[in-house]
């Protein structure tokens, strides 16, 4: 039977993280894997979720299932964090999943039951990991502006045109806040005008939050979202507690519907858990008992929101250091587009070409697109970063 396959692609990201970790030079600079690293260059266990850890360990008194739709607790406080009160909680339902990616291709599967091979509008550029889910799920995949490769900003007449021309059969992929790859995102008045545009012609908006709190703060970063949900009569949203709780490897998500009754969020749930039994079955505890303990104790989610702000404040931080040093240097403002952008991530538009040289000569390692992420900048080495990508333009 095998013999009829061939070699998949790699993974680039995994095989540059291969490359660096072979490269023996000290002085190289990792900024290509998209995960949250300290002042240390490591990505550290947050001291709440350390104590959130400990209760579990010494109050755990079973590893039984926890059913299809998993823990109802972390459920309930993941709504209160990303969607507050914007909706009427009737029209809502959740499922835990596997991470930010396994409620995605959870929330796919059900859009693809209820409208076989409908069209998913993604940004341009967006995730790359959103086109394959899409088609591994039936769908049709087409994108719609949003990256001003000029401006290093939001390309938002075009990306609102296009979502103008758009219809009730369309489902729009929106990134929530921390836009990955470009880290430009959406003003709250551009978020009122896709809400509103998205009332209008009645496409289903589906919002990957992969990144609350990253960007302006819990609050800030939850505008677009709860904006939306609170305009239209369904919605998707597809979140992660990989990056604002640091629980990467845990692998913790949650898929969320908002349908137009009560009724109707029933059903839709029903496929949804139909779904998850028919793949993963039930989903794993560990991660989401911690998120619920954090969220659910005061104290706790004080410390974990004061953890959550000294990242995002240290990420803005490098961000406005890296785009100084770096006009200082070259008495131009091409590269300011850089502190003026937020979440982990930046896309600096440079050619391959200058990707690989960085690369080869200075040991500084990004996507091949100049992805870069921020929370990778080593502070003390800021200006060295600085001087070898001006180095490497010229």
């Amino acid at each position: 039977m095998f013999e009829t396959l061939t070699k998949a692609p790699g993974d680039k990201i995994l095989a540059l993280m291969g490359e660096y970790a072979a490269d023996p030079r000290p002085t190289k600079i990792d900024l290509g894997v998209g995960v949250y690293k300290d002042e240390k260059g490591v990505t550290a266990v947050m001291t709440a979720v350390r104590k959130a850890e400990q209760r579990i360990l010494d109050s755990e008194k079973t590893k039984t299932y926890l059913g299809i739709a998993g823990n109802k607790g972390y459920g309930a406080a993941v709504l209160d964090l990303a969607l507050a009160d914007s909706v009427d909680r009737s029209r809502v339902r959740v499922a835990q999943a596997p991470g930010g990616t396994g409620s995605l291709w959870v929330l796919m599967q059900l859009i693809n039951r209820a409208r076989p091979g409908a069209t998913v509008w993604v940004s341009d550029p967006t995730w790359p990991n959103h086109n394959p889910i899409a088609e591994n799920s039936g769908l049709v995949v087409k994108t719609y502006p949003y990256f001003d490769t000029v401006t290093r900003g939001v390309k938002f007449d075009a990306m609102l045109a296009a979502l103008d021309g758009l219809t009730k059969d369309d489902v729009v992929l929106l990134h929530g806040c921390c836009h990955n790859p470009t880290g430009a995102n959406l003003s709250p008045d551009q978020w009122d005008k896709v809400a509103a545009s998205l009332a209008r012609t009645g496409a289903l908006p589906f919002i990957d939050l992969a990144y609350l709190g990253f960007g302006d703060g819990l609050l800030e970063d939850a505008y677009g979202t709860r904006r939306v949900i609170a305009s239209v009569p369904e919605a998707l949203v597809a979140f992660s507690g990989s990056k604002n709780f640091g629980l990467y490897r845990e692998r913790i998500g949650a898929a969320i519907l908002i349908a137009k009754d009560a009724a109707e969020a029933d059903v839709t749930q029903s496929q949804l858990l139909n779904i998850i039994r028919g793949s993963y079955s039930q989903p794993p505890d560990h991660g989401a008992e911690i998120i619920r303990t954090i969220l659910e104790d005061p104290a706790l989610r004080a410390e974990w929101e004061a953890e959550l702000n000294a990242m995002r404040n240290r990420m803005i931080r490098l961000r406005e250091k890296l785009s100084e040093a770096i006009r200082s240097k070259s008495n131009s403002e091409d590269f300011d587009f850089i502190a003026s952008h937020r979440g982990m991530f930046s896309l600096l538009g440079l050619e391959n070409s200058v990707v690989e040289h960085l690369k080869a000569e200075n040991g500084v390692y990004m996507i091949g697109d100049s992805r870069i992420n921020v929370a990778g900048i080593p502070e003390d080495r800021i200006g060295d970063l600085a001087d070898a990508l001006l180095a490497a333009i010229k």
